[in-house]
């Protein structure tokens, strides 16, 4: 199957290391980063779950729910929680899904046969609380995933998503943002801007981030 931006992300029933999920019921009226690791026991994966498991708050701040994904089973996701928990000093605190049918796996195309036949890629799907997919990023085996980079495209979405305006190459919360070109209402960009903008270009204008309440989330 297929998923392209703007679709429904697959709904899926499955167990995992915190019981059965029904993935839509599970997700509610969150934001959700679903992400899948090639196997229990490895080390890049290690860390990634780990960093997930720090980042809690920051995803709560954001009202962003995290849920991971093997092939492995229960038992082995268990085991391998107490390892990482050691290693990287933290606490598992979201659910890892044990997709030993590969149900789950073949519904969100995480197998990718000319990588590997039998183990998931790194993907990484965000989806938004009417559980449309608004990201997706696949990562080969070898390299683990940037975080603080989810972290950021999610601020650009949850921004985007209520102004009218996108985020350029490197931005930052807070950093200057660009008003849409579809918006050519002079009356309505100084109502939605009312610190006002830099015409860089017709196509290109700059305005401060809308949004002034970043650190009291």
């Amino acid at each position: 199957m297929s998923i392209r931006l703007g679709d429904t992300a697959p709904d899926f029933e499955q167990d995992s290391s915190e019981g059965k999920i029904q993935f839509h019921q599970w997700l509610g009226d969150s934001w959700g980063v679903l992400f899948s690791h090639p196997a229990d026991f490895t080390p890049v994966c290690t860390t990634e779950l780990g960093l997930t498991a720090k980042l809690k708050d920051e995803f709560a701040k954001r009202d962003v729910k995290a849920i991971a994904l093997s092939v492995d089973a229960v038992d082995s996701h268990h085991e391998w929680i107490k390892d990482i928990n050691e290693i990287q000093g933290c606490t598992v605190n979201f659910p890892i899904i044990a997709d030993q049918d590969r149900s789950v796996s073949e519904l969100y195309d995480m197998i990718h046969p000319n990588a590997d036949n039998s183990l998931t890629v790194r993907s990484l799907f965000v989806i938004d609380p009417n559980k449309k997919v608004r990201l997706m990023i696949t990562y080969p085996a070898s390299t683990g995933r940037n975080f603080n980079e989810i972290l950021r495209v999610i601020d650009s979405l949850q921004l985007t998503e209520h102004h009218k305006v996108a985020t350029p190459g490197n931005w930052e919360r807070g950093d200057d943002v660009v008003i849409v070109p579809s918006l050519q209402d002079e009356d309505e960009i100084k109502q939605r801007f009312p610190k006002g903008y830099k015409a860089v270009r017709p196509y290109l204008r700059m305005t401060p981030d809308p949004k002034v309440n970043w650190g009291g989330e």
